[in-house]
């Protein structure tokens, strides 16, 4: 199975499309936006924070936005498989539309699922998506699937507030300016907790520390800038990363591809 890495155009802004083979491994991260995907070979094997699940040929595979992941081959083998990534402001249109103004956040219940009328939708979104030719079947597309997803939907966790209610604050004040020079000092001070008491409950909630946090919604924003159009090296220093080299660092480790290759992708 040939190594390949490539993001596609898609025909509709907030869908970003992606094609892998690869035994990459990726570290634990998050994404700013709705996964829903396929594999098409091999063995995927992924620990979120829901619980460890594995994935073969066939199966769907979904990601929360937020949701803290990683990603392995089972075996070290190459696996395969393509995914859309939705912006959660799509999404919540979708789902106001099909719920006819009346519907609640949508939040995928399993990380792996399989269903064959599912899997027919996805298939369908992406040939529109990438053939880019006729708007209409695309929109109409990405509304049954985001419809049809509803087989794997359930009502978003519901957190003990005392616990998170820190974590909650810190994280507002983050995604607000993820660019900006945070401090734990200061983070911790505006939750009302101590550093190590933030630390801990960034740990115990999302398996990740207040700085590996912060890395990840400057990955997001960086991610966004050079959809818009902006160079690498200014959407580095915009997100708030020392320089370029460690922006293509941070991006490579999570995406598979570099900035500019990213760039490229889009058109």
């Amino acid at each position: 199975m040939p190594e390949s890495i490539r993001y596609l155009p898609t025909a509709m802004p907030g869908v970003d499309a992606m094609s892998a083979a690869t035994a990459r491994a990726y570290p634990r991260h998050v994404h700013d936006q709705y996964g829903i995907g396929v594999v098409d070979a091999g063995g995927h094997v992924s620990a979120s924070d829901r619980r460890q699940v594995e994935a073969g040929p066939g199966q769907l595979i979904f990601v929360n936005p937020g949701e803290v992941h990683d990603g392995r081959a089972i075996g070290g083998r190459p696996r395969a498989w393509r995914m859309l990534y939705l912006d959660p402001e799509l999404v919540a249109r979708a789902c106001r539309d099909i719920g006819d103004g009346a519907a609640r956040p949508l939040t995928f219940a399993a990380a792996v699922f399989a269903d064959p009328r599912l899997r027919g939708l996805l298939e369908a979104a992406f040939a529109d998506l990438l053939a880019a030719d006729a708007p209409m079947a695309c929109e109409t597309a990405l509304l049954r699937l985001i419809a049809g997803a509803s087989v794997n939907a359930a009502e978003p966790r519901r957190a003990d507030a005392k616990t998170v209610a820190s974590v909650r604050r810190a994280r507002e004040r983050i995604d607000a300016e993820p660019g900006a020079p945070l401090s734990l000092l200061d983070l911790a001070g505006e939750a009302g907790v101590s550093r190590y008491q933030l630390i801990r409950g960034f740990a115990r909630e999302l398996g990740l520390t207040p700085h590996a946090y912060i890395v990840q919604r400057r990955i997001a924003l960086a991610r966004r800038l050079i959809r818009a159009g902006q160079g690498a090296a200014e959407a580095a220093a915009q997100a708030g990363f020392y320089d370029q080299s460690h922006l293509n660092r941070c991006f490579v480790r999570q995406f598979g591809v570099t900035p500019h290759r990213y760039a490229q992708s889009l058109g």
